[in-house]
């Protein structure tokens, strides 16, 4: 049994990694400030005793022994991070200070949660993990994007001057059941609109591209990259390569809820990529049998239930407070 931290652990991806780590017969601990993370993501996990919760906020230091870190803490979608863009820079950079700092002091291995937004709008397609990118370090998502990129540069020399056991993955579009429905991400607002049978908003003319992987795809490569050699840092990247259009994407989710929400287009956001797709030979070359295995539709379907369940419950509660 290993003694686990997961910052952000109260956040999509973190409730879900928390869960499996704790499937794996660890011992987690779960530390979120809340921001975005939710505690109805993981109550469901408190009754195990091996789990427990700390409310704290990574920008400021924090003394605990444990085995590992997973350091997740960040918010990840356009809404949340670009509603205060100075406290998501300090996220990602003073986090991983601090977090390194701690991995320094216990001897533990830790591992960033980094993102494809390193790459920025990409002039490589698809991208492997050797393109430095094509960032504004000035624009409207740059609060995000460069503090991404100044972490992993903290990463690699906490690794090479202090021998820190670090590992950097970049995640790439992840989509599943605890998105928030209204974080501002194509899947889940897709999703809500076409439950709601409202007109579905694609920003500019759709043929721009994103490659989707489903949250236990991400979940697993992220533990398999944890379990590596000790001398393979990386970045690696963490995503599924099929490449669809906003359109296409949109069409699925008309297919599959049965809507009868119409397509509309709206103005493209400033520096919005055109194109993104994971090149990930190194992820199935280092990563013992890690592949991508749930496809976009069957993701969806699942997606699709949970967001149906949430509406169905705010009715339900509606109802009986009205």
């Amino acid at each position: 049994m290993k003694r686990i931290l997961v910052t952000g652990g109260a956040g999509f991806v973190g409730s879900h990694l928390c869960e499996r780590l704790l499937n794996e017969g660890n011992e987690v601990i779960s530390m979120d400030n809340y921001f975005t993370g939710r505690k109805s993501k993981i109550v469901h996990l408190l009754g195990n005793p091996y789990f427990e919760v700390i409310r704290h906020d990574v920008t400021l230091p924090y003394f605990l022994e444990v085995d590992e870190i997973y350091n997740l803490a960040c918010p990840a979608s356009p809404v949340h991070y670009q509603h205060n863009p100075i406290k998501t820079i300090k996220t990602s950079v003073l986090g991983a200070i601090n977090m390194l700092g701690l991995a320094k002091r216990i001897n533990a291995k830790i591992l960033q949660a980094s993102t494809s937004e390193v790459y920025g709008d990409p002039e490589l397609h698809p991208q492997p993990e050797g393109y430095w990118g094509h960032v504004n370090p000035i624009g409207i998502r740059s609060c995000y994007d460069e503090g991404k990129r100044c972490a992993e540069s903290l990463f690699v020399n906490y690794h090479t001057s202090n021998d820190v056991l670090v590992k950097i993955v970049r995640i790439f579009n992840t989509y599943g059941p605890r998105m928030e429905p209204d974080d501002g991400r194509v899947v889940s607002n897709f999703i809500m609109q076409a439950l709601q049978g409202k007109d579905i908003t694609i920003f500019g003319d759709g043929t721009q591209t994103r490659s989707f992987q489903y949250v236990s795809d991400l979940v697993d490569g992220m533990i398999k990259m944890m379990a590596t050699e000790d001398d393979f840092i990386g970045p690696i990247n963490i995503g599924n390569p099929g490449e669809f259009t906003m359109l296409e994407l949109a069409q699925n989710i008309i297919d599959l809820t049965g809507t009868k929400s119409k397509i509309i287009h709206l103005p493209l956001p400033s520096d919005d990529p055109m194109q993104r797709k994971p090149d990930i030979s190194l992820a199935k070359e280092k990563l013992q049998d890690w592949s991508p295995s749930v496809d976009l539709r069957e993701g969806l379907g699942k997606t699709i239930e949970y967001f149906n369940n949430l509406l169905q419950e705010k009715s339900i509660k509606e109802l009986v407070e009205g």
